[in-house]
């Protein structure tokens, strides 16, 4: 994997991170549960989602370079 998509790969886990615990944080209250459960099940996913993406990327900027 190259340089760039590696660093692309961090670049949108992080994003991704920052993008759902914000949300996380600013949703209003007086909603049904059920809305919040259904968030919750989204910004779950994406978090794990995005740190799956971090990772990756990281292993590839860290990784040996074969040429």
């Amino acid at each position: 994997m190259s340089r760039k998509i590696s660093g692309f790969l961090v670049a949108v886990g992080a994003f991704m991170i920052f993008e759902w615990v914000n949300l996380g944080f600013n949703l209003a209250d007086g909603h049904p549960t059920g809305f919040y459960v259904v968030h919750g099940i989204l910004i779950a996913v994406n978090l794990v989602l995005a740190v799956v993406l971090a990772v990756i990327g990281w292993k590839g900027l860290r990784g040996k370079r074969t040429t």
